[in-house]
């Protein structure tokens, strides 16, 4: 549409690479330091739901027809997804103190994080080259949910055995 004579001026597909990049990374850091913090205060079937429940509103994307991907791309996202939650999987334990469960803080998270992160920039690189931006964040919003809702769901079956361990849970 032209305005007074002018082009509008719309963003370049490098410069919303660039912006998801360091969106990405002000997430990742964010996680970061919001796992740190988490790893004080004891650990609930709401905390560690909450997450993929929140985000899960963000398939609402998907309103839009242009964020509108193959199944075959959605299921190759998730299922890498999965693969990505694994090392964050081995790596999150739980533990019993004063009777509350707690997660216990891992030294390889953040390298973990860390690495995550990076091939994740890899991948958005080489896959922005085949489908449009809005179809892009589609493939990362689903790998991202994969990773997350998975990686949490781990964490739950594992709060559950040790809440179904412990002597002094009350019975009904």
């Amino acid at each position: 549409m032209v305005v007074n004579g002018e082009m509008p001026v719309l963003p370049s597909s490098l410069n919303l690479h660039v912006l998801s990049t360091v969106g990405f990374m002000c997430m990742a850091l964010i996680v970061f330091l919001m796992r740190a913090r988490a790893a004080k205060r004891p650990a609930t079937v709401k905390r560690i739901l909450m997450p993929p429940i929140g985000m899960s509103t963000g398939f609402l994307m998907f309103l839009v027809p242009e964020t509108h991907i193959p199944l075959s791309f959605a299921l190759v996202a998730f299922l890498v997804g999965i693969m990505f939650s694994l090392p964050l999987i081995r790596t999150t334990r739980m533990e019993v103190v004063n009777e509350h469960v707690y997660v216990k803080p891992s030294k390889a998270f953040p390298l973990i994080l860390f690495g995550l992160l990076v091939i994740r920039i890899v991948l958005h690189d080489y896959v922005q080259h085949y489908i449009s931006v809005l179809q892009t964040a589609s493939v990362f919003f689903i790998l991202a949910f994969g990773m997350l809702g998975t990686w949490r769901f781990a964490m739950y079956c594992q709060f559950r055995k040790l809440e179904r361990q412990r002597p002094w849970r009350v019975t009904g």
